[in-house]
């Protein structure tokens, strides 16, 4: 439910300026919050699975067209073993728990990254989701697990390569739209916004080839504990941003 400070803001964007058509969020502090309340690690990431809902009922109101959201690294892998599997299962629950709403929301849910590294029941659940969401048009969901930009790069570099050693790309035809057109995000606009979570200031291997020009916005917020209101209060900061792409003002 939106509180009364979040549709104060809510209303304050929608005539302020310019709403960004795809804002990237790096979801960073569920640990931190757990910690801090001195519970187990997966109950911080079943805070920021709350998180998560907030926030894409709050990108759906402001009229954000894609919505990204970095939720599992490859470095995540590394994670001790019962966290992990922790994880896994926490995709499966809130698939489960918000397939129907995200459909009926007209929401397109899209999973990017290494899926055949996901567990089969993980792996499935998010098959199922995909299927069910992919006729929707209201807002795009992004979810990224099992990513890592370099490794995207390098898939990318790799595909350029078999094309060309198979004749069906020449050297003289690479350029950047070869490789925007083999990453993941091939479908989508780079993002205009790219939100950090829990004071952090640092990409962490996320989207390095799309975020070229992205307006970053650092919050200090915990991810379990970012709303609405923190959503739009990153919006509202970067309406106010003279984005000029390397360009001088006009």
């Amino acid at each position: 439910m939106t509180s009364p400070a979040a549709a104060d803001l809510l209303a304050k964007l929608r005539v302020h300026g310019a709403v960004p058509r795809h804002v990237a969020i790096i979801m960073d502090g569920n640990g931190r919050w757990a910690r801090e309340r001195m519970l187990p690690r997966p109950l911080g990431h079943r805070g920021g699975m709350k998180a998560v809902r907030e926030v894409v009922e709050g990108a759906i109101e402001a009229g954000v067209e894609v919505l990204s959201l970095f939720a599992f690294s490859q470095e995540n892998w590394q994670r001790p073993a019962g966290e992990v599997s922790a994880l896994m299962s926490l995709l499966e629950e809130y698939i489960q728990k918000e397939a129907d709403e995200l459909d009926e929301q007209g929401v397109q849910v899209r999973m990017l990254g290494e899926l055949d590294r996901l567990t089969p029941p993980a792996l499935k659940a998010v098959e199922r989701v995909m299927a069910q969401t992919a006729h929707n048009t209201k807002m795009r969901l992004n979810l990224f697990i099992s990513y890592g930009s370099r490794a995207e790069l390098t898939r990318a570099a790799r595909l350029i390569a078999e094309d060309v050693a198979a004749g069906r790309l020449t050297p003289g035809q690479v350029d950047e739209a070869a490789i925007t057109s083999r990453l993941f995000t091939a479908d989508c606009p780079d993002p205009d916004l790219l939100i950090r979570t829990s004071g952090e200031q640092r990409i962490s291997n996320f989207l390095l080839w799309q975020v070229a020009y992205t307006e970053l916005f650092i919050s200090a917020v915990l991810w379990p504990d970012f709303g609405r209101r923190e959503l739009y209060e990153a919006i509202l900061d970067y309406q106010n941003r003279d984005r000029r792409f390397g360009r001088v003002p006009a």
